[in-house]
């Protein structure tokens, strides 16, 4: 828990926080111009710019080779209709949920691809607790953040993280938030030791 950590419009132009790990991030500009930062939002008009791993994360191990083995076909099959490499989508679902299909995080992202309720419903999911519907409207929103960022894998899988919009507002860099930078470092990694598709 950090809770609170209040920083002045044009103090810096980067953040950098002391969080414990998989911590979820909501950021509120007050009216006065200064910016708040917390765990724990206290209204509405925090806005969340960081999601957390899910609880339970670290258990999904326990049964990551056989749920891996059990959608490696929707995933498949997904990745082709949406034409994008399946172990980019594979590292992604490993980095989100461990391929655990019931987990949620604290910030309310649901399912194996960790998707929001907004994110579900723009990219076709009418339940996100459906494997399938949460893959293939995981994958259909990987691919848009690509073609927005030009398939550039980081941007890319930053934007997935911390949202698209975070990182426009840092002028096409991967956000300076710690979380979203351990997390494009890991979905990196998995993608490479997968062998991705030249």
């Amino acid at each position: 828990m950090f809770n609170y950590l209040k920083l002045s419009i044009g103090i810096s132009g980067f953040l950098v926080l002391s969080i414990s790990s998989y911590a979820d991030v909501y950021k509120y500009t007050s009216p006065d111009g200064r910016v708040y930062y917390t765990d724990q939002p206290q209204h509405k008009k925090y806005k969340l710019i960081i999601r957390s791993k899910p609880k339970g994360y670290k258990a999904s191990f326990k049964h990551l080779k056989k749920n891996k083995k059990k959608y490696t076909p929707i995933i498949q099959e997904a990745a082709t209709k949406h034409g994008i490499d399946p172990k980019l989508v594979h590292a992604v679902i490993y980095a989100e949920s461990a391929y655990n299909a019931t987990a949620v995080s604290s910030a309310g992202a649901v399912g194996l691809m960790q998707l929001m309720p907004a994110t579900a419903r723009q990219y076709g999911a009418t339940n996100r607790k459906d494997p399938k519907q949460n893959i293939f409207a995981g994958t259909r929103y990987l691919k848009h953040l690509l073609g927005l960022f030009k398939d550039d894998l980081s941007l890319s899988i930053a934007a997935y993280n911390a949202g698209e919009n975070a990182v426009k507002k840092y002028h096409n860099q991967i956000p300076p938030y710690p979380e979203t930078q351990k997390y494009v470092k890991q979905v990196l990694r998995l993608y490479k030791a997968s062998g991705s598709q030249s």
